[in-house]
């Protein structure tokens, strides 16, 4: 498998393709979770526009958007979660624009710490 800059390997679970190995893991344990009833909904890589393209001066700028690896609804509340092993750097301007334009969904950002998830 491939690597990428930030050293994590491409795994494949289910004939889904994963950026990490940690993503892998956390994917398999949300499909135990959704089977037991615990989450529903579960779907992967959702994608957020979390600031709207514009034009200024007749230059066209982009839309700034989001990916993240996992959504589903949890307690009646839709929960969208992010695995990462750190975040990059221009993660804490993203997770702002996400959750000003988003206030009804919960960004949970997960890292895997001695075996044991932990919110960060």
């Amino acid at each position: 498998m491939k690597t990428n800059k930030y050293n994590a390997k491409k795994t494949i679970i289910d004939g889904i393709e994963f950026d990490s190995r940690t993503e892998a893991k956390r994917y398999g344990e949300l499909k135990i979770l959704e089977r037991g009833g615990i989450i529903s909904g579960l779907t992967l890589q959702p994608r957020f526009t979390v600031f709207e393209p514009f034009t200024k001066h007749g230059k066209k700028r982009r839309a700034i958007t989001y990916k993240a690896d996992f959504m589903y609804q949890e307690d009646g509340k839709t929960i969208v979660e992010d695995v990462k092993g750190f975040a990059a750097r221009d993660f804490p301007l993203r997770r702002k624009l996400f959750d000003g334009k988003f206030p009804d969904l919960i960004l949970r950002v997960i890292t895997l710490k001695k075996g044991a998830w932990e919110e960060i």
